[in-house]
């Protein structure tokens, strides 16, 4: 089994690199830099005509889209390491869920927020009425998430999973970017600090 990934750092490879260090599979890491157009090349495009990361190439086959690689990864190592539930159980069932909601809801109105706020884009791009619609729908679904993590120390129930690790590293990229205050959410606070406490988070970290 080898596996290749191919990620830019401040992007959303950062979830997959995470799961790579909380499963502990042995994988090539590629640096792909976004700025000088690494993604544009030939050889590049062959694994993901999107030109995108996170890319994974597992045993020759190329993957992108981050959930499909979630998914692969938790089907292939996370059932055995307890951070992926079995298949057709009623866990993976809500796992896949809250997965792809991450993704689908979450990601998209705060990279919307972020883009109307942020001096990571430029300012003539930006539109102050969609920045106030996308941070209204943002702490919407903060709260959605909140109220699922009322009563659970996790999304799935008791036991942490792939799926927290997702979408922890994308409100940690949202609140860092954004500057969104989630202090009232009180489930969701003691949550994200569980998971920021975890070793392989802590390590990845680190690591910057």
């Amino acid at each position: 089994m080898t596996i290749t990934f191919y990620y830019s750092p401040q992007s959303s490879a950062g979830r997959i690199r995470l799961t790579l260090a909380e499963l502990g599979v042995p994988h090539e890491a590629v640096r792909v830099d976004l700025r000088a157009g690494d993604q544009r090349k030939p050889e590049f495009l062959a694994l993901n005509p999107n030109g995108q990361v996170p890319t994974l190439v597992i045993d020759g086959t190329p993957m992108f889209e981050s959930v499909a690689i979630q998914i692969a990864l938790g089907e292939r190592y996370g059932v055995e390491k307890g951070l992926w539930p079995a298949p057709g159980s009623p866990e993976q069932l809500t796992a896949l869920t809250w997965l792809v909601w991450g993704q689908v809801n979450l990601t998209s109105a705060l990279f919307r927020y972020i883009k109307n706020t942020s001096d990571w884009f430029p300012k003539e791009q930006q539109d102050a009425k969609q920045a106030e619609a996308a941070l209204t729908e943002a702490r919407g679904l903060l709260r959605i998430l909140d109220g699922r993590l009322d009563g659970r120390q996790y999304i799935t129930g008791e036991r942490c999973t792939l799926v927290d690790l997702d979408l922890a590293s994308v409100l940690g990229w949202g609140l860092q970017a954004g500057k969104i205050d989630i202090s009232e959410l009180k489930s969701l606070k003691g949550w994200l600090g569980r998971i920021m406490e975890r070793p392989a988070v802590k390590a990845v970290m680190a690591e910057g």
